[in-house]
């Protein structure tokens, strides 16, 4: 189910509360990346006691996209992130991915699944060089007789294909310590420690907050290149609208824990989204 079907069917919560706003009828909104569906959210539901934090959402997300979900604090857009990733099960509802229902309980099963997610803290270890950051946990190993250990020559030989390679950034060297690079660098080892994992999707959650301007570019530059050269679907949750109008195929955004509307940037603006973010409508 689509989120142009939302408008008719946002649940009655009952005795937790009418919802704060209702799903928009948004028409026509283009579908984006290669038209099919990746992940389908339908009428997920999340409640933490008597804590309502999403009601009834649907949401189609497609294969290519660079989809970006936003809305002010406590909205909803970490709930739902956590739910697509595994650290919190939906109270009611289904997600989908490829078509088959899934049921994550815990970030290792999202893994498994080919989902991967970037936080905003990056969990990087400073002290430690690019390499050790990419394959801490998952070190390539040899073996000696019965015992093994760890390959530091196919750990950096792996460790540079992502960064160079794959990625494209030939100016980083990998035994570079991460406390000397800048904060686009850094959300970019962030971003090559997924693709170890080979992931279909990837959530950056607040990918650009407190960067320059470069380090910004570099991260939206790596964004572009694991749609369009990765063909991964990249899920973005950010309270920056200037940023994701800049990068996202789609915008969807959470009121009150009610998805409202999802647009396309062309049709969307700083002021209509700050209205739908703060209000749960659009202004005059």
């Amino acid at each position: 189910m689509s989120v142009d079907d939302a408008a008719e069917e946002t649940p009655d919560t009952g005795s937790e509360g009418e919802a704060v706003a209702d799903a928009r009828d948004v028409g026509d909104v283009p579908v984006a990346g290669t038209g099919e569906v990746k992940l389908e959210i339908e009428n997920v539901h999340k409640r933490f006691g008597r804590v309502v934090a999403l009601q009834g959402v649907n949401l189609d997300i497609y294969e290519k996209e660079v989809f970006a979900l936003v809305g002010d604090n406590g909205a909803g857009k970490s709930t739902l992130m956590n739910i697509i990733s595994g650290v919190h099960e939906p109270t009611e509802g289904t997600v989908r991915l490829d078509g088959r229902e899934i049921a994550f309980t815990n970030p290792s099963d999202a893994r498994e699944a080919g989902v991967e997610t970037v936080y905003q803290d990056l969990a990087l270890m400073d002290d430690l060089d690019i390499a050790t950051n990419i394959f801490m946990g998952q070190f390539p190993q040899r073996k000696i007789g019965p015992f093994g250990f760890i390959d530091w020559d196919e750990t950096r030989e792996q460790a540079r294909h992502i960064v160079h390679d794959r990625l494209g950034r030939t100016e980083i060297d990998i035994d570079t310590e991460v406390q000397f690079l800048s904060g686009g660098q850094r959300q970019l080892v962030a971003v090559a420690r997924t693709l170890a994992f080979d992931p279909d999707v990837i959530i950056l959650d607040e990918p650009t907050s407190a960067l320059s301007v470069d380090a910004a570019d570099l991260v939206h530059r790596t964004i572009e290149y694991l749609r369009e050269e990765e063909g991964i679907t990249v899920i973005i949750v950010s309270h920056s609208i200037e940023d994701v109008l800049q990068i996202a195929d789609r915008i969807g955004v959470l009121y009150q824990g009610v998805l409202v509307d999802v647009t396309v940037p062309e049709e969307a603006s700083l002021e209509s989204l700050t209205d739908l973010m703060t209000t749960g409508t659009y202004g005059d």
